[in-house]
């Protein structure tokens, strides 16, 4: 077992949440607690899959798992079934916690000049009476 695969103990409590496998045939190979493993630890150091080690399994049948099961949602069915679990006893405390954050605009982001409207034309009544030249005109472009 190598470090940061699961223990007896965690995989006895996840065995009973995998789906069954239905097809008959020729035993797996690879056992589902390696290939799960595999994921683990692709997942714990963000290598690419080909990297994962032989120990695991062939990568690819490691990717295989990990995206089948992501596809027909039996990974998050794991985890709200352990959730559930874990809340029932009493072992998940659920505070609720406000972020705060501010998330600042860009520079350019304001006082960006509006369609249609132009900052060099003053209202109406204004007490200029500089007259409007062809460049002014923003229509003119």
């Amino acid at each position: 077992m190598g470090r940061g695969d699961l223990t007896n103990g965690q995989w006895a409590r996840l065995e009973p949440l995998l789906p069954q496998g239905i097809k008959p045939g020729r035993p797996q190979v690879w056992t589902r607690r390696q290939l799960i493993d595999g994921i683990r630890w692709r997942t714990r150091t963000g290598a690419p899959w080909r990297d994962v080690p032989e120990r695991y399994g062939p990568w690819d049948r490691v990717y295989d798992l990990f995206r089948r099961w992501q596809r027909d949602g039996t990974w998050a069915r794991i985890l709200t079934q352990l959730q559930a679990e874990a809340d029932a006893e009493g072992l998940v405390t659920w505070d609720v916690n406000v972020d705060s954050t501010v998330c600042r605009a860009h520079q350019h982001a304001a006082g960006a000049v509006k369609r249609g409207i132009s900052r060099r034309n003053r209202p109406a009544g204004s007490s200029s009476s500089r007259p409007t030249t062809v460049s002014d005109d923003p229509a003119a472009g």
